[in-house]
């Protein structure tokens, strides 16, 4: 491996949750390597998830079109990239670092890309062959140890910016949201497919549950734009005052962020704010259907996962292939409430009534 001071690229995961997933590492590898510049390499989907952090000296967005690729690669080779860091497992990434200049290529030996690297990981197989369910935050650390970073440990970690925070006061205020000791967040979003659904029935419910058991307790549901109407039908079938939706004015992910970031628990999908949860140490409640705890477990102290046991689970499809969808519909809203229950309790304070938050 090169010892010069030639920027590191850092090819980032493709979804908001990944990236989350992937803060130790990337915090360790700005330690390890302090006269470097970092630079993003990003789908525009994810970038703004590490908005706020100090690491990286540029970002540089990928799109789609077949015409941004070598504007895309003039603008990687004008860091002078020696180094890249590969977070996806896919083809192009390996085939863009090695077109920017960079001599060192970390990631894993998937899709081909094997005489790309110089730095390979293999993935962990069960008995059969198949792959091994591991989780992502530790194989990302994996990868950044192959350049000699010391071990990074488990502690992610996003910020907000002022814009972010200044929206979420706004949002605070229109909702009325200040008239609560405590705040929780209802997430029922989720890109990646309609399998990790939860009903909006028995979102309300558990919302309206929460509410009667913790007196000074309000709900704001969360949703990005296109969980709009999802958010606004949960807090109609609610039917309580206390119980509102975030899906009234403009939507960002920096909102979202800033909006976990003040929450007391958060009670959500298998999705990416379940990470913003436990890198702002806000006590998060999982309810897992169609995807494997153990692709995404992030040894957060005060996270629960909620999964029913179903025969054709977990399936790590995007649409349930049976059309019944069991896997979540037979999670009930007393599941979730009370583990929910149980970490406000947990994580509160006796005297004040404040939210401690995890470490």
């Amino acid at each position: 491996m090169t010892t010069g001071d030639g920027a590191i690229l850092v090819f980032l995961p493709n979804w908001i949750g990944d990236v989350v997933m992937a803060t130790p590492a990337i915090r360790a590898l700005r330690a390890h390597f302090p006269r470097r510049p970092l630079v993003a390499v990003a789908k525009p989907y994810v970038a703004e998830t590490l908005a706020g952090l100090p690491w990286f000296a540029d970002t540089v967005l990928l799109d789609k079109s077949p015409r941004s690729y070598a504007p895309t690669l003039a603008k990687l080779r004008r860091h002078r990239p020696e180094i890249a860091v590969l977070f996806p497992n896919s083809f192009r990434p390996a085939l863009r670092a090695r077109l920017a200049g960079c001599t060192t290529v970390a990631g894993f030996a998937r899709y081909l890309r094997h005489p790309l690297l110089t730095h390979r990981l293999y993935p962990a197989r069960g008995p059969g062959g198949s792959f091994k369910p591991t989780p992502a935050l530790d194989d990302y650390n994996r990868v950044v140890k192959l350049l000699g970073v010391p071990d990074p440990g488990a502690r992610m970690e996003l910020a907000t910016t002022p814009a972010d925070e200044l929206a979420a006061d706004r949002a605070w205020a229109n909702l009325k949201l200040h008239r609560f000791r405590r705040v929780v967040g209802l997430n029922p979003g989720g890109a990646f497919g309609s399998s990790k659904h939860w009903p909006a029935a028995h979102f309300a419910e558990a919302a309206r549950r929460l509410v009667a058991a913790s007196p000074g307790l309000g709900v704001v549901v969360l949703c990005g734009p296109a969980e709009r109407d999802q958010a606004a039908e949960i807090a109609r079938l609610a039917a309580d005052v206390n119980v509102v939706s975030l899906g009234d004015g403009p939507l960002t992910l920096g909102l979202t962020k800033a909006a976990v970031r003040r929450l007391s628990l958060l009670l959500t999908t298998d999705s990416g704010p379940r990470h913003f949860a436990a890198a702002f140490g806000v006590p998060v409640v999982t309810l897992f259907g169609p995807t494997h705890v153990g692709w995404t477990e992030t040894h957060f102290s005060a996270a629960v996962h909620v999964q029913k046991p179903v025969p054709c689970g977990p399936c790590q499809q995007r649409v349930c292939p049976l059309g019944h969808h069991r896997c979540m519909t037979e999670l009930t809203p007393a599941d979730a409430v009370s583990p929910s229950l149980e970490l406000l309790r947990r994580f509160t304070d006796e005297t004040t009534g404040a939210t401690r938050h995890a470490g």
